[in-house]
């Protein structure tokens, strides 16, 4: 297959690709301010044709994710305390300047729940921002011990798993913000990043050591130090990214500090 924006390379810094929830369409973002949208069109064409670029004037993104409906694009910037909602129906760029209730000076990452309820910003000094996605209005904020690293929502988004830099992992219910469980990443020294399947049989917590230790949900909501089923050792940098492909037949494990730090188990 030829590159997905061979139509327009960026010229930084790739941070975000992500397909559309339901069109034949992906999205490229990163650090030379742009967000690019791309027509995946079958192998027998030789590119993809562009279908836009939105510029965000001095506002490196940090992440950008499609929402649940795929009509919105949410961006956030690498050192900005506002993030940018472009509509894809109407092509306008929203910025929201502050959401009333968050005290941050950045706001970096963020996770939209699978059903397209909620959003979480994860704040600083452990503070966890739920966010109606619709309105883009704060619900409620929740805290852990230490710094949060990592949040995912569970493929039904009634709860959601919180890691902190000091590899414990927070287990919330949504709808009450109440923490229902917590347990320790076996061996991790800084947790890095989280994954829930999509058949919310697993748990994968990535540490800054590349070790990547998978789990059993039903043990994560009981134990304190649950054993992993596996402890995936290949990565020799920091595991910074791990996900479920959509059946839970195949976990990526992936590390952004050298090239081509991925592994498919």
């Amino acid at each position: 297959c030829l590159p997905a924006n061979q139509e327009r390379f960026a010229y930084g810094k790739l941070a975000t690709v992500q397909f559309h929830p339901s069109a034949q369409v992906v999205m490229t973002a990163g650090h030379d301010r742009s967000v690019s949208l791309f027509q995946v069109k079958n192998f027998i064409l030789y590119y993809n044709p562009r279908i836009q670029s939105i510029y965000l004037e001095s506002f490196p993104v940090y992440k950008a994710r499609f929402s649940v409906d795929g009509e919105q694009v949410i961006a956030t910037g690498t050192h900005h305390r506002m993030f940018f909602v472009y509509d894809m129906m109407s092509g306008s760029i929203i910025p929201i300047e502050k959401v009333r209730g968050v005290e941050e000076r950045f706001l970096k990452n963020f996770e939209v729940s699978p059903d397209g309820s909620f959003m979480l910003l994860t704040g600083t000094s452990g503070y966890l921002h739920l966010l109606s996605m619709k309105t883009k209005e704060l619900i409620s904020t929740m805290k852990i011990n230490g710094r949060c690293t990592a949040s995912a929502f569970t493929p039904d988004s009634s709860k959601i798993y919180s890691y902190s830099k000091e590899g414990e992992v927070f287990i919330w219910d949504v709808r009450s913000r109440k923490c229902l469980h917590k347990f320790e990443d076996e061996g991790s020294l800084e947790g890095k990043c989280i994954a829930v399947s999509k058949n919310n049989q697993y748990v994968a917590c990535g540490s800054s050591s590349g070790v990547v230790n998978l789990y059993t949900t039903d043990v994560c909501l009981k134990e304190n130090h649950p054993k992993p089923v596996k402890a995936i050792m290949n990565l020799v940098t920091s595991a910074t990214c791990v996900t479920f492909n959509p059946t839970t037949e195949i976990l990526a494990v992936a590390s952004c500090e050298t090239d081509e730090a991925v592994k498919l188990v």
